[in-house]
């Protein structure tokens, strides 16, 4: 007689990746013969690879104090979950966007099944590592744990957050060890054609570049971008005083490209002539090059007054001889407004690229500075800021559009106040993309003496959740009213042509704003809803019956329906419909690839309800989970085996319970 399996604690689905597995598994495929009953033979490994393996003493190599465990803890499967907060979100029905409430470490170890190789750009702004910053310690031993205990959820006397003193001996070991596993795990996250942007100042650039590259590989940093974060330097610095961040650009691998840049009407205003001859404006420019080749290398009479020109020593002209006679009779080579001086060429503004190519150094008259990131923030929140040195919206505008397309999702998690989200939602409301956004932060706790406490705000992620909720709702409000001056502009017009295009702007304004998202989901990091065997327990006999109900007595439905979700790797923001069928609740995540039902009263109806839904949706895989307590009825047994029969009278083969 058949059985539903039931997922055990241990089982792959029950936990995040186990990325050493996944790793043992490609090296398999690599070289079979290395691995013997699930162990990899480093004998036969170093015999396959030869001369390639480095033996000596003196190397070039980065390392510090604690690098191996670092490394370690970034392969260790978490045993945490995500749990759904509906209180703290908004638009929980319909948004596309998550906020992740926990540290980011294990966070991102639950994002691998789900999030693999689908995030488009990461964009960081890690601790600075200044000794007075706040940088988390892990525990290798139990994350979690500390997670929950310095966070004040476990430990009553409160919560033990603290920075990382110059002092410490090992003061940038502690940063190093923070920021590895997690730039580890951030990169298994990325697209293929993905990039991270990372934000850090002259304290730990070089330590993390040089981790960039251990992880990313040297060949692919793609930059060192220095951003002019300030106007004016304070007057009683000591030294030089910085008047610059870094912000290190990385690629998944060689498939990147940048987009290029809007033109800025600036820009647009060097074309400042024109010549009445259907080509619009133009600018004047060079005509030589650097690169000399014999056969550019001839004079250009002028017209107008028969006078010929050589280029100067050392360059040769842009073109052909051939191919400039055809230039200046077409009227492309300007002789100056009298026409009497050297040749020139025009470059007309409908013929250059439509965009500019991205560079390394960026004004704060483009990007924004410090103190306009500061009254940003403080005008949103109509009183003073409550978070200190917040990115401005500007810089991460900037950012997405050099890596991003419309409907990519962009990371960040080291949210802080959520600039990012911010960011993302503007933009999307300017292009009318679909750009979706990950906020991960740590709930680390505002001082008491600060405006942010004053103001209600206990932790971070309150004030990042806040700002989003202000933004999302300036930016709509901001939206309404240029649709609505259109449409007072509409009223007014009596030109066809002028109203027809009016129209189409009203139109593309309101399906912008149809479109928008600015909802997020929130989720906190917690222990699993499942109850974990404890094969140590001193009172067995408690513990063989308390594992016939193995959810956890303060978990709810939604919450074990979400770590199920994790741990099969499907994307948090999935739809999900829920029906009841014979008095049990269904729920159909991502249009009848997975039914889950952890009703208590769980009959064969129940299936063959499920069963009848899943031919309505005709979905290419089905798989259903059942709570493996909830078969109720004199003979739980015999429903469980009518409930898989009449699956599989439906097709559906696949079917555990939990």
């Amino acid at each position: 007689m058949q059985k539903i399996n039931k997922i055990n604690p241990q089982d792959p689905e029950a936990k995040s990746a186990d990325l050493i597995a996944d790793n043992i598994q490609k090296l398999k495929q690599l070289f079979p013969e290395v691995v013997a009953e699930g162990k990899i033979d480093f004998t036969v490994l170093q015999d396959i690879l030869g001369e390639e393996i480095e033996t000596g003493e003196e190397y070039y190599r980065f390392t510090w104090a604690g690098k191996a465990r670092a490394r370690q803890e970034a392969h260790k499967p978490s045993t945490g979950t995500l749990r759904p907060c509906r209180e703290d979100s908004k638009h929980w029905d319909t948004t596309q966007n998550l906020y992740l409430e926990g540290d980011n470490l294990e966070v991102l170890k639950l994002l691998q099944k789900s999030y693999a190789n689908k995030i488009k750009m990461i964009y960081i702004d890690p601790p600075y590592n200044t000794g007075k910053d706040f940088v988390y310690k892990d525990n290798y031993k139990d994350n979690l744990g500390n997670y929950l205990e310095q966070t004040g959820q476990v430990d009553a006397e409160g919560r033990k957050l603290s920075t990382n003193s110059d002092s410490d001996g090992r003061y940038h070991s502690n940063w190093l060890n923070m920021i590895y596993p997690r730039l580890r795990l951030a990169r298994n996250l990325l697209s293929e054609d993905g990039v991270i942007f990372m934000s850090i100042d002259d304290n730990e650039v070089e330590n993390l570049k040089k981790v960039g590259n251990e992880v990313f590989g040297e060949e692919n940093f793609v930059a060192n971008i220095v951003w002019h974060k300030r106007y004016a330097a304070s007057n009683d610095a000591k030294g030089i005083p910085s008047m610059h961040d870094h912000i290190l650009l990385f690629q998944k691998t060689l498939m990147f490209n940048r987009n290029l840049l809007p033109r800025t009407d600036k820009q647009n205003s060097l074309y400042k002539y024109d010549s009445n001859d259907g080509k619009g404006r133009w600018r004047s420019d060079n005509l030589t090059v650097k690169t000399v080749s014999e056969s550019y290398l001839y004079k250009i009479t002028n017209p107008n007054t028969g006078e010929d020109y050589s280029p100067t020593q050392g360059r040769c002209w842009l073109t052909s001889e051939e191919r400039m006679k055809l230039w200046i009779d077409e009227g492309r080579v300007f002789f100056g407004q009298k026409g009497d001086g050297a040749p020139q060429l025009k470059r007309y503004l409908s013929e250059v690229q439509d965009g500019v190519i991205p560079n390394s150094l960026w004004s704060y008259e483009e990007v924004g500075h410090t103190d306009s990131s500061r009254k940003e923030l403080k005008s949103l929140f109509e009183t003073s800021a409550p978070f200190d040195n917040p990115k401005p919206t500007k810089l991460i505008d900037k950012v997405c559009r050099i890596a991003t397309d419309k409907n990519d999702i962009i990371l960040d998690f080291f949210s802080g106040s959520a600039t990012t989200a911010h960011a993302v939602m503007k933009l999307n409301a300017e292009d009318g993309g679909q750009r979706k956004h990950i906020q991960v932060q740590l709930p680390e706790a505002t001082e008491e003496k600060s405006e942010a406490y004053k103001a209600g705000y206990k932790t971070i992620a309150d004030i990042g959740k806040e700002r989003i909720r202000r933004a999302g709702e300036k930016i709509v409000s901001e939206k309404l009213k240029e649709k609505s001056e259109k449409e007072a502009a509409l009223k007014k017009e009596k030109d066809a042509d002028k109203q027809k295009a009016l129209q189409a702007e009203i139109d593309q304004l309101q399906n912008t704003i149809n479109k928008l998202d600015i909802g997020f989901k929130v989720f906190k990091l917690d222990t699993s809803n499942i109850k974990a065997w404890d094969g140590e327990s001193k009172d067995l006999e408690a513990q063989l019956f308390d594992a016939i109900e193995n959810i956890k007595a303060d978990r709810t439905e939604e919450d074990v329906l979400y770590e199920i979700l994790l741990k099969y790797g499907l994307d948090l923001t999935l739809p999900i419909e829920e029906k009841t069928i014979a008095d049990a609740q269904v729920y159909c995540i991502g249009a009848g690839a997975m039914f889950i039902c952890l009703s208590e009263n769980i009959t064969a109806p129940v299936a063959t309800g499920i069963g009848q839904w899943k031919e309505e949706l005709e979905p290419e895989i089905c798989r259903v989970i059942f709570r493996d307590s909830g078969f109720s009825g004199t003979n739980p047994d015999a429903e469980k085996t009518n409930a898989l029969q009449e699956l599989k009278r439906f097709g559906v083969s696949e079917v555990r319970s939990i």
